[in-house]
């Protein structure tokens, strides 16, 4: 199950949840929950590969591909907003919960 922090950009200000935990959202429409972030590379790169790699199999390595994007993209997604200058700004308890799930200290 996903879970969500705040975070905010220490230059601009900008306010965006960051995720992390298993994305039903992205298992179930693969790319596209990355394409409405704004995580446009992402979004159509997994697109792509669930396309192709379904194509070469009747369909049954989309399953594999959406199976292991959902497990891998909210950390991923999450862990580029912190390197790209967002920090944590939610509530303390929430901050740890998620620092211990992102592996961030």
């Amino acid at each position: 199950m996903a879970h969500a922090v705040k975070l905010r950009h220490s230059k601009s200000g900008i306010v965006k949840n960051g995720y992390y935990g298993f994305s039903w959202t992205s298992f179930f429409f693969l790319g596209l929950a990355a394409l409405f972030r704004g995580d446009i590379a992402y979004g159509l790169g997994v697109l792509a590969a669930g396309i192709l790699a379904g194509a070469f199999s009747f369909g049954l390595l989309w399953l594999v591909v959406a199976l292991a994007w959902a497990f891998i993209y909210n950390k991923n997604y999450t862990q580029r907003l912190l390197e790209s200058g967002y920090e944590f700004a939610d509530q303390p308890e929430v901050v740890e919960k998620a620092k211990r799930a992102l592996d961030v200290a």
